[in-house]
């Protein structure tokens, strides 16, 4: 009986997905000792391996970079799942810019047409997509050292002083 009054009383506190699920883990890891420089790490490599220009790549090259690193694969897999709807926003544009870099003709492109032609035969998508693969994965390579270092001394601070007050 007392629990029913207690939760009339003092209406449960709902956390915030965000919080639950974003800050909650990176608090956590703080507290835990991580350091904020090889959180902010994790963060930089995270969110630029998610946008790698092949979809379903990023989970598996984001699990090697944590253990080659000894970076915290929780903290990398959530960065990387967060910049899923960037990296679909952004490959189209990343093929595209290498086909220009390269000085190819532009090809017709659009996520739906990838996955159908994906879906109809692979070896045929394999063949047609390709190159226009490669020329985004050039691209990416070229934009990832800039995306690396632009997170990880835009975050470094903020985790320092967020340490700070959890610590």
């Amino acid at each position: 009986m007392s629990a029913q009054i207690t939760e009339q009383i003092v209406p449960a506190v709902r956390e915030s997905f965000w919080k639950r699920r974003v800050v909650a883990p990176i608090l956590l890891q703080l507290k835990q000792g991580v350091t904020p420089e090889k959180l902010a790490l994790t963060v930089a490599l995270g969110f630029a391996l998610g946008i790698f220009p092949l979809l379903g790549s990023c989970t598996l090259l984001c699990g090697i970079a944590a253990i080659v690193l000894r970076l915290n694969q929780p903290v990398i897999q959530l960065v990387n799942y967060l910049a899923y709807p960037v990296q679909l926003a952004l490959i189209i544009p990343i093929y595209r810019a290498g086909g220009m870099l390269f000085g190819d003709a532009p090809v017709p492109l659009s996520i739906p047409l990838i996955f159908e032609r994906f879906r109809a035969d692979f070896w045929q998508f394999l063949r047609d997509f390709g190159m226009i693969a490669v020329q985004g994965i050039a691209v990416w390579c070229i934009l990832a050292p800039v995306i690396i270092a632009s997170l990880y001394f835009a975050t470094r601070p903020l985790l320092r002083r967020i340490a700070r007050r959890t610590v």
